[in-house]
């Protein structure tokens, strides 16, 4: 049995006939999930090559995102940033965006490889991000 702790969560098949098996289930807290699949066959007869599972970071973390951004980039206070937020549209160049991986490293207490520093590109995705690093370093 398996266990999901996120905010937000999507199961996809891989399969390249690919359906879309749930999405956009909001959990709060620890709750059992179960989803079903609607096709010819029974979802576990059904084969599967894989199967993914993308967990979006807690809603605290993108506002703390969110905040250090703001503060970098010296936007006003009343300036909206948010998950959805591109860099480049809030004006950030290549030198800002190294200075926001810096922030969000001494922030967090992680350490972001170059080659994901430089793929960033929105809030959310620094979010995702740092999650998945501060669960790595929490298991390694």
């Amino acid at each position: 049995m398996a266990s999901i702790t996120a905010s937000l969560f999507c199961v996809r098949s891989a399969a390249p006939q690919s359906r879309q098996i749930a999405a956009g289930s909001k959990l709060s807290g620890s709750k059992r999930v179960s989803f079903s699949y609607q096709g010819r066959n029974n979802f576990s007869s059904r084969r599967l090559r894989s199967l993914q599972i993308s967990c979006a970071a807690k809603p605290e973390t993108v506002e703390k995102v969110s905040r250090i951004v703001k503060k970098q980039l010296a936007l006003a206070d009343d300036s909206t940033v948010n998950g959805e937020s591109k860099f480049s549209t809030l004006g950030a160049d290549s030198l800002d965006t190294v200075e926001i991986v810096m922030g969000l490293e001494e922030e967090f207490g992680i350490s972001v490889e170059e080659e994901s520093a430089q793929s960033i590109t929105t809030v959310q995705e620094a979010a995702d991000m740092i999650e998945d690093l501060i669960l790595k370093k929490g298991s390694a």
